[in-house]
């Protein structure tokens, strides 16, 4: 009678259960479009502040803007990524993103505050759909501690936006402009650490 022994491997087990490390591939499109996504962001910000805070159509045209860059910074993450179909959390942001350009161009005929509380329906919406994005990728992706954050930063600060815009008579597009720097910040936080660990990575490799 043939005694049976059990695993002749006993790492594989413990392979297959461990949490899958993050794919350098990934990181490296990630790092970029991280630096890309803070940049966009800080500049849009720089911008509300300054030459559009007392300019109406300047104004009006950065907050139509902003959701239609991210719809398209979420577009193509998601292609470069694994594609709109495996994302469904992008897809999902992507459209309403697109909606919600279209609610505020209309929202811009009637009040500011009108506007505000499109956008901030929108920072909830979208934050949640981040933060489900950075679960989703936490196994194959590096710094997506930083887009959970943002991602429930968003949703708590489009909740204050429609607080705000039922209270306050006197709003406009420097009340987002404090959002967009927020999300610049973590943006640049999810690049700065993507780079750290290829740098350290790196050095690993060389020192092997």
């Amino acid at each position: 009678m043939t005694r049976r022994t059990g695993n002749c491997h006993p790492g594989r087990d413990h392979m297959t259960l461990s949490t899958t490390r993050p794919s350098p591939k990934a990181n490296a499109w990630l790092k970029r479009y991280y630096f890309i996504r803070s940049a966009v962001a800080a500049l849009w910000a720089v911008a509300a502040l300054t030459i559009a805070r007392d300019r109406s159509h300047l104004a009006a045209i950065l907050l139509v803007a902003y959701p239609l860059w991210d719809a398209l910074a979420n577009y193509l993450d998601a292609q470069r990524s694994s594609g709109l179909a495996s994302s469904k959390s992008q897809m999902v942001n992507v459209i309403i993103s697109i909606i919600t350009a279209i609610a505020v161009t209309i929202a811009l005929t009637r009040s500011m505050n009108a506007v505000l509380l499109i956008f901030g329906a929108w920072a909830v919406v979208a934050g949640l759909l981040q933060l489900a994005t950075g679960v989703g990728r936490w196994g194959s992706a590096g710094a997506q501690w930083a887009m959970i954050l943002s991602g429930a930063q968003s949703a708590l600060a489009g909740c204050f936006f429609v607080y705000r815009a039922g209270v306050v008579t006197n709003v406009g597009i420097s009340d987002v402009a404090g959002y967009a720097a927020f999300g610049a910040f973590y943006f640049m936080v999810s690049a700065v650490w993507l780079w750290s660990t290829g740098l350290r990575r790196s050095s690993v490799q060389t020192t092997a």
